[in-house]
């Protein structure tokens, strides 16, 4: 029992950055319908960027990551003026192709600037903490906390805030929202700048408790994906629950059967649970 609690705790770890990863590509995706595959690119921008204010500018991880947070608001929002708003009434496959490019664009610019190698960005956080025979890192703790924290914030601001509601109204009717005084050019930029912040903040935890390489982010989009389709498309709750079961499946598998097959295992449970659920854990049948 203990060892399935433990196998548990290390998937709420993993679960919270596929969560985060889910939450930023689902509010693209359910307001926007957009398919944003750089988001995994992005995300790693923000960890190595995190990693080269830290590491070679010697600044305090704190304000690391606080730069980090607003330079990929600050980028999110280019993306959406200069990547997908010009497509944005043309067909389904502008985008799409956009998207792949962006990706390209994004490795591309992380390769050239950050370099090739593997980094891992240094926390100090080297603490184990004990419960009941329960081991908990106290890096993975705080990753649990912070990830915790930026979902009940998203989901403070999405359902208090008049921003928020704002962004729900253009998600379900444009016209409406148009009738309503509702600035419709605004909200796009603001829906880039928050999700593109949440992948920053799961590159950091990436960064952070394994290593950021070329390759990882587009690793990470299909995870997000793949929780998207689990939970719900353009379902918040749906990407929370789908990020945290994915992250516990793939723990659980690690732990009991081998860590070569906890992908397999994962996207088999993700299949069965859709042969019984098409719309998703939490999507709307």
């Amino acid at each position: 029992m203990i060892e399935i609690l433990q196998q548990i705790i290390n998937g709420l770890a993993i679960g919270g950055v596929y969560v985060l990863i889910a939450l930023g590509l689902t509010i693209v995706f359910g307001i926007l319908g957009i398919a944003h595959f750089a988001h995994g690119s992005v995300s790693m921008f923000g960890g190595y960027l995190t990693f080269f204010l830290v590491a070679q500018q010697g600044l305090p991880l704190t304000l690391a990551i606080a730069i980090a947070l607003v330079v990929g608001m600050v980028l999110g929002v280019l993306i959406e003026l200069l990547a997908y708003r010009p497509v944005r009434n043309a067909n389904h496959i502008n985008a799409f192709i956009v998207a792949l490019g962006l990706t390209m664009m994004v490795e591309g610019f992380n390769l050239q600037f950050f370099g090739a190698e593997q980094v891992v960005i240094p926390t100090g956080a080297t603490r184990v903490f004990n419960f009941g025979g329960l081991t908990l890192p106290e890096l993975r703790l705080y990753v649990i906390l912070g990830a915790a924290a930026l979902i009940v914030a998203m989901t403070i601001f999405v359902e208090k805030t008049k921003t928020g509601q704002a962004i729900r109204a253009v998600a379900e009717n444009r016209d409406a929202a148009i009738l309503m005084g509702i600035n419709v050019q605004m909200i796009p930029m603001i829906v880039f700048a928050i999700s593109t912040a949440l992948g920053v903040a799961a590159g950091v935890m990436v960064g952070s408790l394994f290593a950021i390489a070329p390759g990882v982010g587009e690793g990470l989009v299909v995870k997000g994906f793949a929780v998207l389709i689990l939970g719900g498309l353009g379902s918040i709750p749906g990407a929370v629950v789908g990020g945290i079961v994915l992250g516990v499946t793939e723990a659980l598998a690690a732990g009991f059967i081998s860590s070569a097959y906890k992908d397999v295992i994962a996207f088999v449970v993700m299949i069965g649970v859709l042969l019984f659920r098409p719309q998703g854990l939490m999507g709307r049948a």
